[in-house]
């Protein structure tokens, strides 16, 4: 198999159905399809999630997903497989002893709607988004090509190798969903070694980073208050005003005290309420995340928000009710691993430089698998993989190079070699 032309092939057919977190059925379908006849055991549905872990899961958006996979050609038997859960945990035993080691690729995309520009490579080379709103605006249609490419290359090369290999397609990253759901399922507690990337975030082509910096600790939170409606009028006293006290909150939520021994931040994203303009509102909904450069910040920042939630609820006299709906932690790499990952990185030809740290600023679920992994003695490393952009992750003119896909795939290939090896 030619991997170079493979890895752009299934890019491209990814970056054309791109689907939010939890809705990736087409995905997850030709994950299923790709690595069902390859031999590779699939944990799929029910049996990759910790059902009490599923955070920010819209159901009626789910059905819709779903009904869209149908409509497209998606079979039933696949979409039974699925049992209304995206993601898919596949394993592939060597049959000789050693270790287990995992490879994490996320699949779900970001709301947004690709530009119509005609020099933006999709257009031009005719594989856009076919989903209005929906675009694969930050590599993750690469990170699932990698992982499905990988799939092939291993199961070509199997007698080079030991143990067991676990590949992790990872949905709803965005919005840090999904990989607590899947780090509940129990599937990685007996893996010895994870790793994981991510293409471009501020590194060029050929370049590579085995220790990312500021990726920020985060949680995701859903705030409904709910009032009671009455005449603005004839009687006023009777009403409990929802949207008045979603108004307070905000203003109190920016304005809160931050952290003494490093960044945290707050945004509140969205924030909607009331019925009509002659009845006091009764319903409100804000949504908003805090970050913290650590956990221990994140922490004190969730604590903060949730003791004004609570008291200018109080004050008001309405109900409130709390939704965590994503969570991502600390990164904390292994230093054996980030070795490893820069000395293979060193011998691939389409890395020219190996960098051991660079700021990012983001954040990423990636990390809840690896505190699971870390937690039973197992060993973690995400990096970073340089692929040129033609514009900033999430926007609607967002491409990377190409190439840093083959770079990836060399990366995590060569690791395999190194812990699963026969030699």
């Amino acid at each position: 198999m030619n991997y170079q032309e493979n890895l752009v092939r299934i890019r491209r057919e990814l970056h054309k159905i791109p689907e939010m977190g939890w809705g990736e059925f087409k995905t997850t379908a030709k994950i299923i399809e790709t690595l069902d006849p390859l031999g590779w055991t699939l944990h799929t549905g029910i049996q990759q999630v910790g059902l009490d872990q599923v955070m920010g899961r819209d159901p009626v958006f789910v059905e819709k997903s779903i009904q869209r996979a149908r409509d497209s050609g998606v079979s039933e038997e696949t979409l039974d497989r699925m049992q209304g859960y995206t993601g898919c945990i596949a394993e592939f035993d060597t049959g000789r002893a050693g270790p287990v080691t995992a490879l994490r690729f996320d699949i779900d995309c970001v709301g947004v709607e690709e530009t119509d520009k005609e020099e933006h490579l999709p257009n031009k080379e005719k594989f856009r988004s076919c989903h209005s709103g929906e675009m694969h605006s930050c590599g993750h249609d690469g990170h699932t090509s990698i992982g499905l490419n990988l799939a092939h290359w291993i199961i070509e090369n199997k007698d080079k190798l030991t143990g067991r290999i676990k590949l992790i397609f990872q949905p709803a990253e965005e919005g840090v969903r999904g990989g607590a759901a899947q780090s509940a399922s129990g599937l990685l507690d007996d893996v010895q070694y994870l790793l994981g990337a991510h293409l471009a975030m501020m590194c060029p082509t050929g370049e590579v980073c085995v220790y990312p910096t500021g990726l920020l600790s985060t949680t995701k939170l859903d705030i409904h208050l709910k009032g009671a409606p009455a005449h603005p009028t004839m009687s006023p006293h009777l009403g409990r005003n929802a949207l008045a006290c979603a108004c307070t909150t905000v203003s109190e939520l920016l304005g809160m005290a931050r952290h003494g021994k490093g960044l945290g931040c707050i945004n509140v994203g969205l924030m909607k309420a009331g019925e009509c303009r002659n009845v006091i509102p009764v319903h409100a909904t804000i949504q908003m995340e805090v970050r913290g450069e650590s956990d221990e910040i994140n922490n004190f920042m969730v604590d903060q928000a949730c003791r004004i939630v609570k008291g200018t609820a109080l004050a008001y006299d309405v109900q409130y009710e709390i939704e965590k709906v994503g969570e991502g932690g600390e990164l904390r790499n292994d230093d054996e691993l980030a070795s490893l990952v820069a000395e293979v990185a060193k011998s691939v030809p389409s890395c020219h430089k190996v960098v051991e740290r660079k700021k990012i600023g983001c954040s990423e679920d990636f990390t809840l698998l690896a505190s699971r992994v870390r937690a039973r003695g197992g060993k973690t490393e995400f990096f970073v993989v340089g692929a040129n952009r033609t514009a900033a992750h999430h926007q609607r003119e967002f491409d990377f190079d190409e190439k840093g896909m083959e770079t990836a795939f060399d990366i995590f290939k060569g690791c395999l070699l190194k812990l699963n090896g026969t030699e």
